[in-house]
């Protein structure tokens, strides 16, 4: 912590959310409220710049989740969810010991976590708030959006736009409209996400949207290119094969 007072950020899309939390932790001398956002795009820009020791985030906010704000940030802080939101987050939750306010909630279930959340900064240990907002996204099958950082832009691009995806190293290039987008994440991550009724595995290197193919070619043997119908062309392995037939 920068400081003997705990920097805080409060992140939810309804005001009277907002204000309540900030009733709360007015009664609490050690803390100190350095920003209030109204939406998930406001809070990425408020701890990148802040920096704080704690954020109490919303899930169900428009534009942005509070999953993807954590996704976003580079070294999230300790976090507090708040949330009205299905039980197999909570679990997921649970089992790493990130706690959570469920809505709604009474100031001493919010002190009890608060509480938790101070023990954890005073013993220098951060929520593992990217690995949990990872796993409560599997939850969500399929994914239907992919947020790429462009500079100090966000995209927000949704799946059904995505033509191919090709594996390049630690990053994933997505080929969307003639244009392509990198991320730092990996296929097989990828593959476990989208929905697997739309989107193959046809190589190592490379998921395809099946809805933008037009055709396979027999290169040599047993060796098969995907033709798409912008006229890409992409290796098919031979398991790739085997999984485009039973879709096809």
């Amino acid at each position: 912590m920068k400081s003997s007072k705990i920097s805080v950020i409060i992140v939810d899309d309804e005001e009277l959310a907002r204000s309540l939390l900030r009733e709360y932790l007015s009664h609490h001398s050690n803390i100190k409220i350095v920003a209030d956002c109204s939406n998930g795009f406001e809070a990425v820009k408020a701890v990148t710049d802040l920096k704080p020791d704690l954020m109490f985030l919303d899930i169900q906010m428009p534009k942005l989740s509070g999953f993807e704000v954590i996704e976003l940030l580079e070294e999230p802080p300790a976090v507090i969810f708040v949330t009205a939101y299905d039980q197999y987050a909570l679990k997921a939750f649970n089992v790493h010991a990130v706690d959570y306010l469920l809505k709604p909630y009474g100031k001493e279930r919010f002190d009890a976590a608060l509480e938790l959340a101070v023990q954890r900064l005073i013993g220098h240990q951060r929520n593992k708030a990217k690995k949990i907002a990872a796993e409560a996204q599997h939850g969500k099958h399929p994914l239907e959006r992919v947020l790429i950082k462009e500079g100090s832009k966000v995209l927000i691009l949704p799946v059904e736009k995505i033509d191919y995806i090709e594996a390049q190293d630690d990053y994933a290039s997505f080929s969307a409209e003639g244009r392509a987008h990198l991320k730092m994440q990996r296929l097989a991550e990828l593959e476990t996400l989208l929905d697997n009724s739309r989107f193959v595995r046809i190589h190592r290197s490379y998921i395809l949207n099946i809805e933008r193919l037009s055709r396979l070619e027999l290169y040599a043997k047993d060796s098969r290119t995907a033709v798409l119908k912008d006229g890409t062309k992409l290796p098919v392995s031979r398991t790739g094969y085997d999984k485009l037939k039973e879709l096809l």
